[in-house]
């Protein structure tokens, strides 16, 4: 696989550091983040290497779960005794940029990020043209199918419209064997969300177009009845979807086992489906998503994360903040030009945001897994970040799932997000 767009972003990047500044006394700052224990642990390992050249910066590291993550940053960050860093959802921003609970970047950060980080991404990571962090990971979907369960059921290439898609789901349908022929997601919005948006921008659709729902489109209502399709005709079960954001539960643990044959989801999941699988890993392959009837070529829904930095925390501390993550993510604290940040994404299979990371790193995102998602980059569509954006994708998965158990049809599913979306959002633009 040609990586030649990567490496023309990586030329491009800046490289600049900034300088590393004496302090007058012992600073301590504090990073919020989901990350498990194994990754928090790399985490402080690179915030030790940072106190080697900062001595009177002390870094320590706290992890919630998840779905804690948000509710944290709002009841702790408002005061200077809250996080000093926290590790955030692209889409939760507006919101935190509106109550101030964010800082903006200095100027010398913003003219980093704005020479190294794609266009896209550093888009993602600002408010009216403020920047208010530092972009790191960048996750895409794609769809994910057990090589061995396509053989067996005679299936030679992978879907690449919404009929072939259809078909193999059929395919790998065995109801007497308890096996699905696609996974669909419930219990957890991004999951459920997600993998939806990407089929509905591979059918020609969008999520939110000029700030307003256009789910009432066409090309939305064909996406819906595709998923009334699916679960009709029993190729997904809704019994065999229920997941967290780590993955855990019955829809990691039927795909491991050879019981779904088909999913979409992100490339950051990788290390789940490695521990999970052992050597069986070798049989899951990954390609872009089907088109639908609508649509010209396959796009993945992105989304970004970013770090951030409390605006209610002490200059002292607010600047040390910013120092250590401009550290954390050049090219200078990692490996081989690689930026420290960056080693900690893909040792969990995430992709990096960063030009001169990507560059970096281009040897494993070749692999047969990780290349699928690169491959989908240049067409990907970031996922709307408007204000109101998490309780848009909680309402739409709550629809999502009402179809997943057939308490909906795709038409009223629908005409009922469509509703919805438009409440949420013009209550949050005022």
């Amino acid at each position: 696989m040609s990586l030649t767009w990567i490496s023309k972003l990586a030329l491009a990047a800046g490289l600049a550091v900034m300088p590393v500044t004496g302090w007058a006394q012992s600073v301590t700052i504090s990073y919020l983040t989901h990350w498990s224990p194994e990754t928090v642990a790399l985490l402080e390992a690179a915030a030790k290497d940072f106190s080697k050249t900062n001595p009177d910066v002390a870094v320590t590291v706290r992890a919630v779960p998840f779905g804690d993550l948000l509710t944290t940053l709002r009841s702790q960050g408002g005061g200077s005794d809250g996080p000093t860093i926290g590790g955030i959802y692209d889409l939760w921003l507006p919101e935190l940029a509106r109550d101030k609970l964010v800082a903006p970047a200095p100027e010398a950060v913003a003219g980093e990020v704005k020479g190294a980080w794609p266009a896209g991404v550093v888009s993602g990571a600002s408010v009216g043209g403020t920047l208010y962090g530092i972009p790191n990971e960048i996750d895409v979907y794609a769809l994910n199918y057990n090589k061995a369960l396509f053989k067996q059921a005679g299936i030679a290439a992978p879907p690449k419209t919404w009929d072939e898609f259809k078909d193999a789901a059929k395919k790998l349908t065995n109801k007497d064997a308890g096996q699905q022929g696609f996974g669909m997601i419930n219990s957890w919005a991004a999951g459920v969300v997600h993998p939806f948006a990407s089929l509905l921008v591979s059918n020609g659709g969008e999520l939110v177009k000029d700030g307003k729902p256009v789910l009432d489109s066409p090309q939305a209502g064909e996406t819906f009845q595709l998923y009334e399709d699916l679960i009709k005709s029993g190729a997904s079960d809704p019994a065999m979807a229920t997941a967290d954001a780590n993955t855990t539960g019955p829809f990691l643990d039927n795909f491991v086992s050879g019981k779904t044959g088909m999913i979409i989801m992100a490339n950051w999941w990788e290390s789940a489906l490695k521990t999970g699988m052992g050597d069986r890993f070798a049989d899951i392959a990954t390609a872009p998503i089907p088109v639908g009837p609508s649509g010209d070529k396959p796009h993945s829904i992105s989304y970004s994360w970013m770090t951030v930095v409390n605006a209610k925390a002490g200059e002292a501390e607010q600047k040390a903040a910013w120092e250590f993550l401009a550290w954390l993510n050049s090219p200078k604290s990692g490996k081989n030009g690689a930026s420290a940040m960056s080693d900690i994404l893909m040792s969990m299979g995430i992709l990096p945001s960063r030009g001169s990371d990507i560059e970096a790193h281009k040897d494993k995102l070749g692999s047969q897994f990780l290349s699928g998602y690169v491959s989908v980059l240049a067409d990907a569509k970031p996922f709307p970040v408007v204000p109101g954006g998490q309780e848009f994708s909680e309402s739409l998965q709550q629809t999502l799932e009402a179809l997943q158990y057939r308490q909906v049809s795709a038409k009223d599913a629908q005409a009922n997000a469509q509703a919805d979306a438009v409440s949420i959002l013009e209550r949050a633009a005022k």
